[in-house]
């Protein structure tokens, strides 16, 4: 190991991979992904530009790396969503719904810059455990609360859970589309507000 890069690591157990990845995650969570190179990146780790290339197979490989870490990070950061059958309905889906406004309004600035490389998104996505997808979940939710009867038997899962996710990516999306600031996007409506108008449309009706 060369003196730079093992000044980069001392006082710590990381690989230099794992450095460069935790870099790039910190980075990532501080300014977005917007004009992310790897010359910002190597400086910031304290290490050589071209060492990246020793660890991955290119910029791309690193940045998708990064993305799933700061998003483990956020969902690690987050209140556990409930289990079907638990607590009431309503309360369940207010639980969900902050959830992912919470996510969306910390995610969503990460992957905007990246619109144009999309083959970092689609490494993003292979890295992403379907298991802990928020909206995967959300739809597991309600097609297991149907099945226990705790909402109506017809009620329309798939669009419930485009509304609910539709419903968090815009307040984030619509900041970003107007030009103003994303630290905090704020939304027409509130969580409850949301859960009514599911509700409204899924809940059981009397016999």
């Amino acid at each position: 190991m060369s003196p730079r890069k093992a000044a980069a690591l001392r006082g710590g157990d990381r690989t230099l991979r794992e450095h460069l990845i935790a870099t790039a995650e910190r980075m990532i969570a501080e300014r977005g992904t917007a004009g992310l190179t790897v010359r910002a990146i190597a400086q910031e780790a304290g290490v050589a530009g071209g060492v990246l290339y020793n660890h991955f197979a290119d910029k791309e490989e690193l940045i998708a790396l990064a993305l799933r870490a700061h998003a483990t990070a956020i969902e690690n950061d987050l209140d556990p969503l409930p289990a079907p059958g638990t607590g009431t309905v309503e309360g369940n889906l207010r639980a969900y719904a902050a959830h992912g406004m919470a996510l969306h309004g910390r995610m969503v600035p990460a992957l905007t810059g990246l619109i144009a490389t999309p083959e970092v998104l689609a490494r993003f996505a292979e890295l992403s455990d379907p298991d802990r997808d928020w909206r995967h979940r959300l739809r597991g939710y309600l097609e297991a609360e149907r099945d226990l009867g705790r909402i109506a038997a017809g009620a329309p899962v798939d669009a419930a859970t485009s509304m609910i996710v539709g419903a968090c990516h815009e307040p984030v999306l619509s900041a970003l589309f107007q030009g103003r600031g994303i630290a905090e996007p704020s939304a027409r409506y509130s969580v409850d507000d949301l859960v009514a108008a599911v509700l409204g449309g899924i809940g059981l009706r009397p016999a």
